[in-house]
């Protein structure tokens, strides 16, 4: 699958604004803009497996297409949902368990980029991958 592979952050647009929005601090928002996030995925038919590496934590998550389970974001954040494959994306919608809310997102190749999308209350950002 195109997703398989290790990848590195190179690039946020708007990401700053999405974490505010999200209620994260403006200290870890400092320090998550420069974590130097890899993600590691490995695809198997409907099973992912995806590690996230970064300065801050590294985490290991296994789930299975349109299987719900519960994920707790790097500032602490637990939301619980689902990733489903829609075409060549993978969609993720999650709700945060602290308030209800919908935090949606999407892994899609771009141009050779893995490019992960994150929407939350009407703001949008984007976090950009190169390949390794």
């Amino acid at each position: 699958m195109a997703f398989d592979g290790t990848w590195k952050v190179c690039q946020n647009d708007n990401y700053d604004n999405f974490m505010e929005k999200m209620g994260i601090n403006v200290m870890k928002r400092k320090l998550a803009a420069h974590d130097n996030l890899k993600v590691t995925i490995k695809q198997d038919g409907n099973k992912f497996t995806v590690k996230e590496s970064s300065t801050f934590r590294t985490i290991d998550i296994v789930f299975e297409l349109g299987v719900t389970f519960n994920y707790t974001l790097a500032d602490g954040t637990e939301v619980s949902g689902a990733w489903t494959l829609e075409g060549n994306k993978l969609v993720g919608k999650f709700k945060r368990l602290d308030n209800g809310n919908e935090l949606n997102t999407f892994r899609e190749i771009i141009g050779g980029e893995l490019v992960q999308t994150y929407t939350y209350e009407g703001v949008e950002a984007k976090r950009h991958f190169k390949k390794e």
